[in-house]
């Protein structure tokens, strides 16, 4: 009898996992992961909110509990509601119209937005990185999270020597995988998690995954990590290049690591798990090298924007990059409720000189440390093309394209496409192939990204390479010679913003200015994952690279202001930037060295020294942003099933650009328009800010009431901006209102553009 019930028993198991098998077959067959995405989580207990999930994907696998179970990807349930699952285009539908959908939208992949830089902004000192007349001693009991591609914790730059025990109240955990255990943490990095699913359910895992675990495999991860909170290293170099002492931002600060980026990218459904457990762990701030590509959706169906609203709604401060798109328009990671960073330069450049057998001088950007022992033959690489390739395809040394005979033992002159995202790294090595010895690359809109060649090479702007060309053209044997790189500082004007970040406007909400501001992101060293060509530190340019550097600075004001608001911290960062470079001039844009504006710099260049003391700050409470979303068309019945409580419509804002901040954009000024902000008192008790107004061109300002009286702490007073078109313009213009006295200024960017209906009137 017991041996007939356990041949019953081991059928059904196998019934059961063949049912299984064959289920998820016919599934992966038609089917794809799709995000269903159910709002703020209410006080439901998280094993309700799993029985839930499965009971929806029962009914659209016609009652089938082996289909919904191998449907199912994630599960959400402790910052939000929700669940990834593969579905066919039918029961995505079907999902979309069940009561408590918020939105259904397909698993997409995000891209990564791929040190002396914080001397560059004035904070000195090796571990602490204090500000004069504060302690931020606290930044100990901050955790900073990492949505990325992981970390190498062996990396000096995450020691945990003289570092006190984990903070009280960190539910996080240290996730066991490929060459990654338990003791792989430290009281430096506390927490580390990876998420593969979303990423497997889409792609070629042979291929494209290593180290199944919290471990770095790219480097990415490592290298903004160390830029926001790596521990000071006294000798961090890049093959010798930029040699000296290095730290992160909060050098004391805590790191949890969710490791959702493999090698093609990031996926939606993973991202959005990261999320619902870092809200859980109980981190502090959020950090993303990442974004969607440009135009950006709906802010519910874009992981990044959904699981930070529910973050900020935690109080976790998020901080993004606004994306390597360089174009006007492309600024991405766009909602009001996040911090979005653009990229800039410091003062430190990396080049190499290339000399003419002219005796002309001319200065490259360059990581190559190759030595050339003399001069030798240049020629343009049109010159040496090859087979079915004519001279202007060879011009762009492409794969192939080069004949070895006309290429061998010279130098060759190439070009770089400006939209191109050909590997300019890429191009060295064909050219390599092709014999050639050197190589100069033009490439006017990134002349400033340092690159590390196989082989002496350096890039230049149209205008030197012009000349480089016109020597070749006007020389019967011309010759030249490339130096290895070497570390330049003090280069000028500083801060640039680079020609690889993305502007403004906000393409999905233009009364919210995007980014917000600018940091550091050009030729930037940090730690590194050694599982690359065995580097433990790199140079990587980037929007990447400048959130973490905002990242940072988040954890020094969360120190000093444990109580303070995500979008307090926010309004501090914003209204104490600098639209002027270290000469006091106007801070310009790559590569035309035009003016820069708003949208290239949102509030400006983030200066960590004013960042403590803003003075006054504008707050926000969840209430606006509720407010905000029924002002772009949310109706009230979506709004309940995103928050999950009583929230009405009756509040909204007459446009988004009444939203309470830090900056003040009109997209569409119809004659005349008024805007109000709340400013509190954070600064002094007692104080008296005057209005001081930069009028944008062709707009007439005022400001009222123009003086503010404050009699106390945490006070807030009521001000409106009435703005009136004087002189009509095409395109947006560009002022500031700036609230001053002898202590403080914060300082607000003043975007507007005139309705074309004004434009015709006004004629």
């Amino acid at each position: 009898m017991e041996m007939a019930s356990l041949h019953y028993r081991s059928s059904r198991i196998l019934h059961l996992f063949v049912g299984v098998f064959v289920a998820q077959l016919t599934i992966s067959l038609s089917a794809k992961v799709y995000v269903v995405y159910m709002g703020s989580r209410t006080s439901d207990d998280p094993d309700e909110i799993l029985r839930q999930n499965h009971q929806m994907l029962t009914a659209v696998h016609k009652g089938s509990t082996e289909r919904a179970q191998a449907s199912h990807v994630y599960s959400y349930r402790h910052g939000f509601k929700g669940f990834a699952a593969k579905l066919t285009e039918q029961q995505a539908s079907e999902m979309a119209n069940m009561p408590g959908v918020v939105s259904v939208f397909p698993n997409l992949k995000r891209r990564l937005h791929t040190t002396h830089s914080w001397d560059f902004m004035g904070l000195v000192g090796e571990e602490t990185m204090e500000i004069p007349g504060y302690s931020t001693k606290n930044q100990e009991n901050v955790i900073i999270g990492f949505i990325d591609t992981g970390i190498w914790p062996e990396s000096p730059s995450f020691s945990d020597d003289n570092m006190p025990s984990v903070p009280a109240g960190w539910n996080g955990q240290c996730q066991s995988g490929e060459a990654f255990n338990a003791s792989s943490c430290n009281r430096k990095v506390i927490g580390a998690r990876y998420y593969l699913s979303g990423y497997e359910a889409e792609e070629d895992l042979i291929t494209s995954v290593s180290f199944k675990s919290p471990r770095d495999s790219s480097g990415h991860g490592s290298h903004t990590a160390s830029t926001a909170a790596g521990r000071h290293v006294t000798n961090m170099n890049y093959k010798g290049l930029a040699a000296g002492g290095a730290r992160g931002g909060a050098p004391m600060a805590r790191i949890a690591v969710y490791k959702t980026c493999w090698a093609s990218g990031c996926y939606d459904v993973d991202l959005l798990a990261a999320f619902d457990d870092a809200i859980r762990d109980g981190v502090h701030i959020l950090s993303l090298s990442l974004g969607p590509e440009a135009p950006q959706g709906d802010y519910f169906n874009d992981a990044i924007s959904l699981g930070s609203f529910h973050a900020a709604s935690h109080g976790v401060v998020v901080v993004a990059s606004v994306g390597n798109e360089g174009s006007q328009g492309s600024a991405t990671n766009l909602a009001p409720w996040m911090i979005t960073v653009a990229a800039s330069s410091t003062d430190r450049d990396f080049t190499s000189d290339i000399v003419l057998g002219d005796g002309a001088n001319f200065t490259g950007e360059s990581l190559s440390l190759f030595e050339m022992n003399a001069s030798t033959s240049i020629i343009s690489a049109s010159e040496a093309y090859a087979g079915y390739f004519t001279p202007y395809q060879s011009s762009y040394c492409l794969e192939s394209s080069l004949n070895n005979t006309k290429a061998r033992g010279k130098i060759l002159v190439c070009q770089h496409a400006e939209s191109s995202t050909d590997s300019k790294l890429a191009k060295s090595a064909v050219v390599r192939e092709a014999g050639g010895v050197g190589m100069i690359l033009i490439d006017e809109a990134d002349k400033d990204v340092a690159i590390p060649f196989v082989i002496p090479a350096a890039i230049v702007g149209r205008g030197t390479g012009g000349r480089i060309l016109s020597y070749i053209n006007h020389t019967r044997k011309p010759v030249s010679r490339i130096f290895p790189a070497k570390t330049v500082l003090g280069s000028h004007p500083a801060p640039r913003v680079a020609a690889f970040s993305s502007k403004g406007p906000n393409a999905l909400n233009p009364e919210i200015l995007k980014p917000d501001v600018s940091a550091p992101g050009l030729n930037i060293l940090a730690a590194w994952s050694p599982a690359i060509e065995k580097m433990h530190f790199n140079i990587l340019s980037g929007t990447s690279m400048a959130c973490p550097h905002v990242t940072g600075i988040v954890a020094l004001v969360k120190a000093v202001h444990p109580s303070w608001s995500p979008s307090a911290i926010k309004s501090a960062i914003m209204t104490t930037a600098t639209i002027l470079d270290k000469n006091r001039r106007s801070i310009t844009v790559d590569p035309e060295g035009r003016k820069g504006n708003a949208f290239d710099y949102g509030s400006g260049f983030v200066n960590p020294t004013r960042v403590l003391d803003p003075g006054l700050i504008y707050d926000t409470e969840p209430t606006d942003y509720k407010a905000f979303l029924c002002s772009i068309g949310y109706s009230e019945k979506l709004l309940h099933l995103i928050t999950r409580d009583n929230s009405t419509c009756d509040q909204t804002f007459a446009t988004a650009s009444a939203l309470n901040y830090p900056s003040i954009t009109v997209p569409n000024l119809k004659d005349n328009s008024s805007v109000s902000r709340t400013v509190t008192n954070v600064g002094k008790p007692r104080s008296i800010y005057k209005a001081v107004v930069s009028a944008p061109t062709g707009i007439n300002v005022t400001v009222v009431p123009h003086r503010l009286i404050f009699s106390h702490y945490g006070q807030k007073i009521n001000f409106t901006v009435h703005l009136k078109v004087a002189a009509p313009s095409h395109s947006y213009v560009f002022g500031f209102l700036s609230w001053r006295n002898r202590y403080a200024r914060v300082t607000s960017p003043l975007v507007v553009r005139v309705a074309p209906t004004s434009l015709g009137l006004m004629r």
